[in-house]
């Protein structure tokens, strides 16, 4: 796909639905010696996720199991609760959000990593895939990101989609 065609597609996009490991995070977990886990995100993918919401674009997580982490990872990123989706079903979470939505998969745009992501990102209308994503889904990817898991997909992705529709200088202008 040339980015040409990249751009038209993120023209189109009215919702961005994103898988958590692997993309706001770089897949790697840290355990304490007393069993804790822990990950870490991009304070880059926060600015990336409410620059996409204050510019009319919804965001939702989609992830096999929503635990207190992806909670507080939600709240810090401004990610409303009703749109923390656990399932791995992930075509069939899709489906319900749409019926209950109205949002097409011309709507949509999708970012995952991983085996698990691939029917989803097939059937969107924007699919997107980290630069250290597995080869499977950056071969189905409309886009690839030039940062990987964890370092500001979200964050690239967002300037790369607001500017697509015409909405990146007036979001900045915030900030002059």
């Amino acid at each position: 796909m040339s980015i040409a065609d990249a751009i038209e597609k993120a023209k189109k996009v009215k919702f961005v639905v994103l898988d958590i490991h692997g993309v706001l995070t770089d897949n790697t977990l840290y355990y304490t010696q007393e069993g804790t886990k822990s990950e870490s995100f991009s304070l880059h993918d926060v600015f990336g996720i409410k620059a996409l919401m204050n510019s009319g674009i919804g965001v939702s997580f989609l992830t096999s199991k929503v635990g207190r982490d992806v909670e507080q990872v939600a709240k810090i990123y401004g990610v409303p609760p009703e749109m923390l989706w656990g399932s791995s079903a992930k075509m069939a979470r899709l489906t319900e959000f749409q019926n209950a939505s109205g949002y097409t998969d011309a709507d949509l745009c999708y970012v995952g990593d991983e085996m698990i992501d691939l029917g989803v990102m097939k059937r969107v209308a924007f699919s997107v895939a980290p630069a250290d994503g597995s080869e499977e889904a950056k071969a189905v990817s409309d886009y690839v990101t030039a940062a990987g898991g964890g370092k500001g997909v979200v964050r690239e992705l967002a300037e790369f989609i607001l500017k697509a529709q015409g909405k990146w200088d007036k979001y900045i202008e915030q900030f002059q």
